[in-house]
């Protein structure tokens, strides 16, 4: 029954993209986040709608995270979908994907995936596949809970960049990815972006917590496309920055303590802080994706504050942070 399902599902997709990426998916077993970022010399400009290196990443809160590159098919990512939702492991997975009988296209030569996931103790597992035809540089690396693919790559250096920063990093597991990603910051490291000078055109960081909505997750950067010879992982790296210094700073921004509804708004935002005692003089401060202040408002006594989201407030992805220090 299962595999009719699934060929229900891959009958159904068309989206097909020759992709050249690299990229890394992790699971962290002590705190049971799911991780994972990439880059690509696909952006949204070539083929909107796609957000660029951001499409082959599919993350299961709790469960794991998959990638599928190298022409790229919805179908076969719903597939490994369906196999991770049904307890499969990583291994078992990319045994399945490899095996051209199970390719929506019957070819399983072009395609590259990484899968990382929890077993049933709770451990770290990963696993990889590099089909003999994707475009060389090819190659992946494998560790017990993360996996690390590329494709097109100017040479095995980039992912042993990636994997060296990635393990020697100290921090959370986004730092580890952000670390990772920063690995194959050079010109070129998507051998189609050297012209341009970048290592890509498109790039991405995912997080979830073990608790997320597969649509809501704790990190959600992208970077769909940048002007001509900019960086994304620059990009990505400043929003990260921004990121961090709006949400790791303050223990009120935890969102056990402090409630933002509706995520994603459309014409009213409220912050909420029933539980919390917020001292007089708190500064509430939302800046958009590239740092930029937007609104700012004095708050403390009131346990709820609404926005009527105005014209600053265009659509895109923004950070708040509260500063509750006082003269």
């Amino acid at each position: 029954m299962r595999l009719i399902v699934l060929s229900f599902l891959i009958s159904c997709t068309n989206l097909v993209f020759a992709q050249d990426t690299f990229s890394i998916v992790a699971v962290d077993d002590e705190t049971g986040e799911v991780g994972s970022a990439g880059a690509s010399c696909l952006d949204d400009n070539q083929f909107p709608g796609s957000g660029g290196a951001y499409i082959i990443s599919d993350i299961l809160p709790g469960i794991g995270a998959i990638h599928t590159q190298s022409f790229y098919l919805e179908g076969n990512q719903a597939n490994a979908r369906m196999l991770m939702e049904d307890g499969k492991s990583p291994a078992f997975i990319i045994n399945f994907l490899q095996n051209s009988q199970n390719d929506v296209e019957n070819n399983s030569a072009v395609r590259q995936y990484g899968i990382a996931g929890f077993s049933s103790f709770g451990t770290g597992r990963a696993a990889a596949f590099t089909g003999t035809n994707c475009f060389d540089y090819k190659g992946q690396i494998v560790g017990t809970y993360y996996a690390i693919q590329g494709n097109i790559l100017l040479g095995p250096e980039i992912l042993d960049s990636m994997e060296v920063r990635f393990l020697n990093t100290n921090g959370t597991l986004a730092d580890k990815l952000m670390a990772a990603i920063q690995g194959a910051n050079v010109p070129g490291a998507d051998t189609r972006c050297l012209n341009e000078g970048v290592s890509s055109l498109s790039a991405f960081l995912r997080v979830a917590r073990p608790d997320d909505a597969a649509d809501d997750l704790y990190l959600d950067l992208n970077v769909p496309f940048t002007p001509f010879g900019v960086e994304p992982i620059d990009e990505l790296q400043t929003m990260y920055d921004n990121f961090l210094s709006t949400t790791a700073t303050n223990d009120l921004t935890d969102p056990k303590l402090i409630n933002v509804y509706p995520n994603p708004a459309n014409t009213e935002l409220y912050f909420s802080w029933a539980n919390t005692e917020l001292p007089a003089g708190s500064l509430l401060t939302i800046l958009d994706a590239t740092g930029r202040i937007v609104f700012e408002k004095n708050i403390s006594e009131n346990y709820e504050f609404k926005i009527q989201l105005a014209d600053q407030f265009v659509n895109g992805l923004y950070f708040y942070k509260i500063n509750t220090k006082t003269k």
